[in-house]
């Protein structure tokens, strides 16, 4: 992993670091479907005032009927499951045991993001949700444990600590030397995170090297382009990265109105 100081080029107003949460992850999702998850997540804690995990849950599901893409087969499996009238509990033990144990992938990572955005909810609170919101779908405990490192990871520099402070907040996925694999595996994912956001000097450069590492399957671009945001602020995201963005008014929106907790 390389870290690097905070710079003057690092952005230093907090509306902007929190709406670059948000705008960073729709850059970096090339595949559509954790940007769509992450923004209805986002909504639901704007219009709620605070984590629910039950509406949450109500609102993957309400896009998983209306034809949800790419939301990592897991998470699939257990929407599926779900829909049938069960339990959120037995369906994840046995969607763990079908995928053979196999449920510490990086979605929940991808798609929590935007808990770091909600100026109400405190740091101590802060993890404890991104692991609840991780058992709607992934029963391994290690999948909440990256995403609740990743949402603080964010969350400190929201609040201008510096890369190597935040880094400290990803213990102990913060020891790891280069950017490892590029597969989906939680842990893997957040590595890869740590080593482009922390050895790029832009939002730009972070999100190039993430994109040419990570292939098709574009597994830790997504996470790249939350920190970088929260890193850089929204004003350092070109416009063009965004071209691909289909909903950008509703990803923008919710940026907007999680950032508005912060200057209250």
């Amino acid at each position: 992993m390389q870290t690097g100081t905070k710079t003057m080029s690092d952005c230093t107003n907090v509306e902007e670091r929190c709406q670059g949460v948000l705008v960073g992850l729709a850059v970096g999702d090339r595949n559509g479907g954790p940007v769509r998850m992450a923004v209805r997540l986002a909504e639901s804690l704007l219009e709620v005032g605070k984590f629910d995990a039950e509406d949450i849950l109500a609102r993957y599901l309400h896009w998983w009927r209306e034809g949800a893409f790419d939301t990592g087969p897991v998470s699939a499996q257990a929407f599926a499951l779900i829909t049938e009238g069960r339990s959120v509990e037995q369906v994840t033990a046995q969607v763990h045991q079908e995928f053979g144990g196999r449920t510490a992938g990086c979605n929940p990572a991808h798609r929590s993001s935007p808990l770091a955005m909600l100026a109400s909810l405190t740091e101590d609170e802060l993890g404890d949700c991104a692991r609840t919101e991780a058992r709607l779908t992934h029963h391994d405990p290690l999948a909440g444990e990256v995403a609740a490192a990743g949402s603080q990871l964010c969350r400190s520099l929201i609040r201008g600590v510096s890369w190597d402070g935040a880094v400290r907040q990803c213990s102990p996925f913060a020891a790891a030397e280069g950017p490892g694999s590029n597969g989906g595996f939680a842990p893997e994912v957040l590595r890869a995170t740590l080593h482009f956001v922390g050895g790029a000097a832009s939002f730009t450069e972070a999100m190039e090297r993430a994109l040419a590492f990570a292939g098709p399957a574009n597994y830790c671009p997504v996470l790249v382009g939350a920190v970088a945001g929260a890193r850089w602020g929204v004003s350092a995201i070109p416009s063009a990265a965004l071209a691909h963005v289909e909903i950008l008014p509703r990803v923008r929106a919710a940026a907007e109105g999680l950032a508005a907790g912060w200057i209250r």
